[in-house]
């Protein structure tokens, strides 16, 4: 027997799925009959380099297949012009788990990355833990696979792995599979292998970050359609909220939350707002310290009065921005009345992920 040497990570999920074997399934063939498709007056199937390819641009869902645990795998071919390419998984709706390859990016940082699909809205600007620098093939075609086991999976490019991810953000249990492409590429050899496992798949906290400064419960508000020149502070404390809690980071993805109106047209979105507020109570005049990150804009407000605004936007500051979150990015010091004290954020997104995250020392 060869010997094969493996990451911790995939390593259990491996033992994990041999242990309660598998159900394997072939290359999916490449005819219109087996796919869902979004976009179907512009999808092409048809053989390219001796094979059975799919031309897409959109979304392709396998019909009549429910996936928990276990492979996926496609080839996709070699295209360093902008676009995005990957495996679409455990979808209900229009909530699912991805991972992708950008392909104009090969051998960067964010080459390649996971996100989380909430309501039709990526979020890939909210967990840059969860992404690799690697290396595409400039010709011929490159193999994306997933292996996945209840909470976790692993993620490899032309068999060698690329990353580990320890908690899938999403609460679906099992969902559809597919294929994703934003701008046109070229996939073949789709296969998926079952697991019987009956591992859990419910959300792990893993590694809890303890710091007790997080502000792990905050107060969402509906979402609304956001224009400056026709907002209210007034009228947007008047929409319904509701109790939320945060990711083990202090990340809220406001997106779990929040259904827009309008999604999934990513840079031409229109901007979309929410509430994000908290009370404080203290027992004499005080001053403490407030640090936190957002996605997209905010303007921050103490007791009802402005007190800082600032922009975190894709590419704001210049054609590299990521518009990832850092919790220590911006820091307030807050003069506290005693007694009751509000702190209201009024977070504005776009596309790439809407998100908010604080601590209160």
């Amino acid at each position: 027997m060869k010997s094969l040497i493996i990451g911790n990570g995939l390593m259990a999920l491996l033992v994990g799925i041999s242990a309660f074997g598998q159900s394997t399934k072939g290359a999916v063939p490449m005819h219109i009959q087996n796919w869902e498709l979004v976009e179907r007056d512009t999808t092409v199937f048809e053989t390219f380099d001796g094979r059975e390819t799919m031309l897409l641009n959109g979304e392709a869902i396998l019909k009549n297949e429910n996936f928990v645990n276990g492979t996926i795998e496609l080839e996709i071919y070699a295209n360093d012009n902008r676009s995005f390419a990957g495996i679409i998984f455990r979808k209900q709706e229009d909530t699912m788990e991805e991972v992708l390859i950008r392909c104009h990016k090969s051998n960067q940082v964010d080459a390649m990355q996971y996100t989380p699909i909430f309501h039709k809205e990526t979020n890939w600007q909210l967990y840059r833990e969860y992404q690799a620098k690697v290396a595409f093939k400039k010709k011929g075609w490159n193999k994306l696979k997933l292996v996945v086991l209840g909470p976790s999976a692993t993620v490899f490019l032309n068999d060698e792995e690329a990353f580990s991810i320890d908690r899938l953000r999403t609460s679906n249990k099992d969902g559809e599979i597919g294929i994703f492409s934003l701008y046109a590429n070229r996939f073949s050899n789709f296969k998926f292998s079952k697991s019987n496992s009956n591992y859990g798949v419910n959300p792990i906290p893993g590694n809890k970050n303890t710091n007790p400064s997080i502000v792990r419960k905050w107060y969402l508000s509906e979402g609304f359609p956001f224009q400056k020149e026709n907002f209210s502070l007034e009228r947007a404390l008047d929409l319904p909220d509701k109790e939320v809690h945060t990711e083990s980071s202090g990340l809220l993805p406001i997106s779990k939350y929040v259904r827009r109106k309008s999604a999934g047209r990513f840079e031409n979105n229109r901007e979309y707002a929410a509430i994000v507020s908290k009370n404080i109570e203290v027992d004499k005049d005080t001053i403490r310290r407030f640090s936190f990150d957002f996605s997209d804009r905010v303007t921050v407000y103490l007791n009802k009065k402005p007190i800082f605004s600032g922009n975190n936007a894709f590419r704001v500051k210049g054609p590299q921005h990521t518009g990832h979150l850092d919790i220590d990015t911006n820091v307030l010091h807050l003069n506290l009345k005693e007694g009751n004290n509000t702190l209201h954020c009024l977070v504005i997104d776009k596309a790439n992920g809407w998100g908010f995250m604080g601590k209160l020392d």
